[in-house]
């Protein structure tokens, strides 16, 4: 994981008041592609440009990096709500308790997200048996997420239910982790590396969403 705080140049550089100091709006922004230099890749580095440019701390999560299995359903998760694997995941909890937004970005692979970002999200599930078995959240209704998630995706067709496989399981991850799905980034007919680029228009709308995030949170009084 890399952490890039630097000097806040936005409007928004504080997220609230703690304990008598400061504490800045911090973003997690999930690398989900098997390609380094992919398109959303290439998005998402957009996005966190704009995060950072509006003021947050935003630590970067690249997926093909780490070592994580996926989850074995073994429920030692059951007693605190942590993972009971001990992998490559244990240094991304720390980040996911803390942190007021995430940002992440994934192709579409046969309906859904990759097969690193999908794995990455099962292993939330330790967040699930959290909040709905051990902290006992009600199920349904509506509820004040206290922190906002960006997905972005691209596709390489023009399906009309291209990404409805990847949203729906979306929502029910960010769910796990008290997260409203704030916005959605679906780009289609995108599939050779670097086709992207073509778009600036679809650039520019990744940042602008990255900042966009950031002024959600700091203006949303029920983020925690």
């Amino acid at each position: 994981m890399e952490n890039e705080q630097g000097a806040a140049k936005g409007p928004f550089p504080v997220f609230k008041e703690e304990h008598g100091g400061t504490l800045m709006i911090e973003i997690a922004a999930v690398f989900g592609s098997p390609r380094r230099k992919g398109n959303t890749a290439t998005l998402l580095r957009q996005a966190i440009a704009g995060a950072r440019d509006a003021g947050a701390a935003v630590t970067e999560i690249v997926l093909r990096d780490l070592k994580i299995s996926p989850c074995l359903e073994i429920y030692g998760c059951r007693e605190t709500g942590r993972c009971a694997i001990n992998d490559d995941f244990r240094q991304i909890e720390p980040l996911l308790a803390r942190m007021h937004g995430m940002i992440l970005a994934s192709p579409i692979f046969f309906y859904t997200v990759s097969a690193h970002a999908k794995i990455f999200m099962d292993r939330c599930n330790s967040s699930w048996v959290k909040k709905y078995w051990i902290d006992r959240h009600p199920f349904g209704g509506q509820q004040a997420y206290p922190r906002k998630g960006l997905f972005i995706s691209v596709g390489s067709t023009r399906g009309q239910r291209l990404f409805d496989g990847a949203l729906l399981s979306m929502r029910y991850f960010m769910d796990a982790l008290d997260m409203q799905l704030w916005n959605s980034l679906l780009f289609r007919k995108i599939e050779s590396e670097g086709d992207i680029l073509q778009h600036p228009d679809y650039l520019a709308s990744a940042y602008a969403a990255g900042a966009g995030l950031v002024r959600a949170l700091a203006e949303d009084p029920t983020s925690a």
